[in-house]
């Protein structure tokens, strides 16, 4: 009796599943969100609050916002930000000041948790929508977030 039991069961919940996937299929939503990648890697866009990566904008002429506070380094809580940086003299005013020498980012290590980007008092870092990060080489995944020559953009301070 218990064989015929399984049996029902097992054809009553399949008809069930069928059932769900049927009405799905009849009344389709009108906007798709299945996206045929990579076929659409051109137009494809990613939603606004996608976390991809941390970068670091520049304008035009190479100015960036970081101020080397180093609060996204503190907020990190695995070690995925480093900036190294020296006291050097401002050519504007000739009194020494903070800046920043490199400001690394390890990829490979980020929990994606958007702790330093909350942290940053000046807005220096953002998240990216890039998403494609495969790599052969975890060396690859390590990142120099300014660009080289950059410096801080006037009126940016502490």
């Amino acid at each position: 009796m218990s064989y015929f039991s399984d049996i029902y069961n097992g054809i009553k919940t399949l008809l069930t599943g069928m059932s769900v996937t049927g009405k799905y299929f009849v009344n389709a939503p009108k906007e798709i969100i299945t996206q045929q990648y990579p076929d659409n890697r051109e137009t494809l866009k990613m939603f606004d609050r996608f976390r991809g990566e941390v970068v670091m904008p520049h304008d035009e002429e190479n100015f960036h916002r970081c101020t080397g506070c180093q609060s996204c380094e503190i907020a990190c809580p695995n070690g995925s930000i480093e900036i190294i940086w020296d006291r050097q003299v401002d050519p504007e005013t000739g009194k020494k000041k903070k800046m920043i020498d490199k400001h690394i980012y390890h990829l490979s290590m980020c929990t994606m948790c958007g702790l330093c980007i909350e942290a940053c008092p000046t807005d220096a870092i953002v998240w990216a929508q890039n998403f494609e990060n495969s790599v052969y080489d975890r060396s690859h995944l390590t990142k120099v977030l300014n660009q080289p020559g950059s410096r801080l953009k006037p009126g940016v301070e502490d």
